[in-house]
């Protein structure tokens, strides 16, 4: 499994760099298109296995729409547009209400176990602002330097790095307390906090890097520190729909990690997160 795990990290890492830094805006878009489609794919499977393929071109259909509405190379100008605002905005609700699911769990599940459209609309609540939060963070100051966008996705996707890595290891020196024992048992407060603390060294290093003031540090800080938290909400919402659905992982496409949400559910709460309290912070 550690083999399958580092191999597999080995080939999606230059293709992740490459994609960033590289990728034509549009390019790009079409390529996060792919990616929404297998991540839709596994969310069908939350749903209802025998529905996913249905459930997943509701998905498409619903994230076409929003493209049919705001052209991907038009985001900024110089505020950001207003539908990925209003998603930014539909994701910050979302997570709240996930928040309360997730407290609740299990007894907050007899709500919505029996509703595929509710679980649906879960779905599109969660990887369709992830959509356009992460093309937004992309396409800042793209005609000017493009690669801001990619640094600043870098950095936010390094905050949950630093903050999974510093959980790891707090939490196997000094967990004690389960976080949220009926979701997922093997996560503690103290294995959080010491993620917290991991990823506000990384976001005052990189502030200290770019000789920012003390009120844009603050500002950083703050964003960065509620899109970790944010992050530990995705991991453990995908943990519950995987534990009612019945799966060990959302899918099989990246051996060694599981599924595409695998991999992406913290982010998905992560990047809109902190773009949001950015904007509204600066």
């Amino acid at each position: 499994m550690l083999k399958q795990r580092i191999i597999t990290a080995l080939l999606l890492i230059p293709l992740v760099f490459g994609a960033l830094f590289f990728l034509p805006i549009k390019w790009f878009a079409l390529l996060l298109a792919g990616v929404f489609v297998l991540a839709s794919q596994e969310w069908g499977a939350f749903v209802d296995a025998r529905l996913r393929h249905p459930v997943s071109l509701l998905l498409c259909v619903l994230l076409g729409l929003t493209l049919l509405w705001q052209p991907v190379d038009r985001l900024w100008s110089p505020d950001l547009a207003s539908l990925p605002t209003s998603m930014l905005y539909l994701s910050a609700s979302w997570w709240l209400l996930a928040l309360l699911l997730v407290v609740r769990y299990p007894g907050s599940a007899a709500l919505w176990r029996h509703s595929r459209w509710l679980k649906t609309l879960f779905g599109a609540a969660t990887l369709i602002p992830f959509f356009w939060a992460l093309l937004s963070l992309r396409s800042v100051n793209i005609w000017h330097d493009s690669a801001t966008g990619a640094w600043l996705l870098l950095f936010v996707m390094g905050l949950v790095w630093a903050a999974d890595s510093g959980a790891y290891f707090c939490g196997r020196a000094f967990g004690k307390r389960k976080l949220a024992p009926a979701v997922s048992p093997g996560k503690t407060l103290e294995g959080m906090l010491g993620g917290l603390l991991c990823s506000a060294g990384l976001a005052v290093t990189v502030a200290w890097w770019q000789d920012a003031d003390s009120q844009r540090t603050l500002v950083v800080l703050l964003s960065s520190l509620l899109a970790v938290l944010a992050s530990v909400l995705g991991d453990l919402s995908e943990s519950m729909f995987k534990r009612e659905a019945g799966l060990k992982d959302s899918g099989a496409l990246l051996p060694g990690h599981g599924g595409v949400l695998d991999r992406i559910d913290s982010l998905t709460a992560a990047l809109p997160v902190f773009l949001l309290s950015y904007l509204l912070l600066s």
